[in-house]
């Protein structure tokens, strides 16, 4: 609320007498324009004038008006650490500038038309915010995890909501790490590292299998190998290093449908040159394959 100030208020009195839970007043007829000394109250509950109730007794009790009907004003109970009394009619109202307006500073100099009223926030963690110029609100605090979203469509301008295209989850993907894809985040495999592992085969036939991959397939048999490279077990980028150890040659064929190019032999069924060559098979889009290393 926006506090209100006059300097020619003058001190009136109840024309009737008010219990402690009142929400009205009425002061003595004609007297509540001279009261409120020029300053008028904006619709809404938005403005406060402050007076005080038997003034300077025992009973003085400190409220806020925050609407005016000619003589009969609309107000606040028990401010400014005053408790909610009774108060018998004849009772002194006075407006008055009560220590809360004193608080409150601007760069260095007191402007008690910016005080904002501790009773405006409830809970805790509540904000102030404006929902105009000069017109401050409280906004309730959200729910746990939710985070301050500017939404022009709210009256305050901005509320909580929950967080969007958070980090998923990390149960179950341990050693994996976040990728993103500018609007999304994914858990995704470990990159492989350096070392290589190997898968020693000693038949004179072989069909690569999903595991090879990054490994070093050797192939060792006096006869000659028959590598086959299957259709739908690969993707674009993946690879695998085969490397022909005994004297049986190594062949590289595919299963009838994937493809295979290289510059060895036939360009689509090349072999390892010799007794310790090496090749790397490369999936260069779905079921294609490129074969480089020594090969014949």
């Amino acid at each position: 609320m926006t506090r209100k100030y006059s300097s020619i208020s003058v001190e009136t009195t109840l024309a009737t007498g008010i219990s402690s839970t009142a929400t009205t007043m009425t002061v003595a007829a004609g007297t509540g324009s001279a009261l409120m000394g020029g300053v008028t109250l904006a619709a809404g509950n938005v403005d406060q004038f402050t007076v005080a109730l038997d003034v300077d007794t025992q009973n003085e009790e400190v409220v806020f008006i925050t609407a005016v009907s000619t003589d009969t004003f609309t107000i606040v109970r028990g401010r400014a650490g005053t408790s909610n009394i009774s108060h018998t009619g004849g009772a002194t109202v006075k407006h008055v500038l009560t220590s809360d307006d004193l608080t409150f500073y601007t760069t260095g100099v007191a402007t008690a038309d910016a005080a904002v009223p501790e009773s405006i926030v409830t809970a805790k963690a509540d904000l102030l915010v404006a929902s105009a110029s000069g017109v401050v609100d409280n906004l309730a605090v959200g729910t746990n995890n939710q985070v301050l979203t500017a939404d022009s469509t709210q009256t305050l301008g901005m509320k909580w909501a929950a967080v969007t295209n958070e980090i998923p989850s990390q149960t179950g993907n341990a050693g994996e790490y976040l990728k993103t894809d500018g609007t999304t985040a994914t858990w995704e495999p470990a990159v492989a590292t350096l070392d290589l592992t190997f898968n020693a085969q000693t038949g004179t036939t072989y069909t690569l299998v999903a595991g090879d991959l990054n490994k070093l397939v050797t192939l060792s048999n006096a006869s000659t190998i028959t590598l086959t490279v299957p259709s739908g077990v690969f993707t674009t980028g993946q690879q695998i290093n085969i490397q022909q150890l005994g004297a049986g040659t190594v062949q590289i064929r595919n299963n009838g449908t994937s493809v295979l190019t290289s510059t060895g032999g036939t360009s689509t069924a090349p072999n390892l040159r010799a007794q310790f060559s090496a090749a790397t098979i490369i999936c260069t889009s779905s079921n294609n394959f490129t074969v480089i290393g020594d090969i014949s």
